[in-house]
């Protein structure tokens, strides 16, 4: 089953058993989700696709959390995290730092790259090969503390 039929089917369950706040979300994203259905044109949404809008909506509440905090708002704080929540578990398991620093090893000495400037190389590698499983600015930290051995 494809993660966008899980996404309905969930928001279904959510409708059915009355639960107003995880139908709003689940409402929500999949509206951005049909968005890049009708802009790419496509029958079925691939999961990488799927997993790119959930990420971009964890990203926009995370920096809702983060304005909201410094606004002194915890009301809305906590109303983003519960969405925050949500959003998440449909995201696939974050890799483990140790298991990244391998890939990008691998990486860098199988494509020979030496300095700073080889990162873009490095990077388009590293990231189809976690496929989402990894923060990509935390990627590109751990790639650039690699290459410039600081």
């Amino acid at each position: 089953m494809s993660l966008e039929d899980t996404i309905s089917q969930d928001y279904v369950r959510a409708m059915k058993a009355r639960d107003s706040f995880a139908s709003s979300v689940l409402s929500f994203l999949r509206a951005q989700i049909n968005y890049v259905k009708i802009d790419k044109r496509l029958e079925k949404v691939p999961d990488e696709e799927v997993i790119s809008v959930v990420k971009k909506q964890v990203k926009q509440r995370l920096d809702s959390i983060s304005q909201f905090k410094a606004g002194g708002r915890t009301d809305l704080v906590d109303k983003e995290e519960k969405e925050l929540a949500v959003l998440k578990s449909y995201l696939p398991p974050e890799m483990p730092v140790e298991k990244l620093k391998g890939i990008i090893e691998e990486v860098i000495s199988t494509s020979k790259a030496a300095s700073i400037k080889d990162m873009g190389r490095v990077m388009k590698e590293v990231l189809s090969r976690v496929a989402g499983q990894a923060d990509s600015q935390a990627l590109a930290a751990l790639v650039k503390e690699r290459l410039t051995g600081k």
